[in-house]
């Protein structure tokens, strides 16, 4: 009997604007179990949350228009019935520590540098669902 996928029947919204950015972390998350709602600006990923709960949000940093840090700030914004607490991956190449605490100050739960290893994008998925559950 093969064990379950770990990301089994998670939502997961996925926002870049690089389209081999999200079609690998897409393939990734989905090759585990999850279903994936990818988009590539922040405008269109509040277009989704305003229909549509995921259960994680991953987030690049450096887009065109708004960036991951405005965006995350507007999500935490929001009523927890319409996504406000989501718990978010920042994924990005923006990855001394001074990013990484500024990913933290501005409501991610963690930051994750480009490139990630497959195995090592879905266990930190993985936690931070776990973590936020708990």
């Amino acid at each position: 009997m093969e064990p379950p996928l770990p990301l089994a029947g998670l939502n997961i919204l996925v926002v870049d604007d690089d389209d081999d950015s999200r079609f690998y972390i897409t393939t990734v998350l989905e090759a585990d179990g999850a279903n994936v709602t990818a988009v590539a600006s922040a405008v269109a990923a509040l277009e989704v949350l305003a229909d549509w709960q995921p259960d994680v949000f991953i987030c690049d940093i450096a887009m065109p228009g708004e960036d991951g840090y405005t965006l995350i700030r507007k999500i935490r914004a929001l009523k927890a019935d319409r996504g406000g607490q989501v718990p978010a991956v920042a994924l990005t190449a923006y990855a001394d520590s001074e990013d990484r605490i500024r990913a933290l100050e501005a409501g991610f739960q963690t930051h994750v540098p480009k490139p990630v290893d497959p195995g090592e994008l879905v266990e930190i998925v993985a936690n931070v669902v776990a973590s936020c559950a708990s």
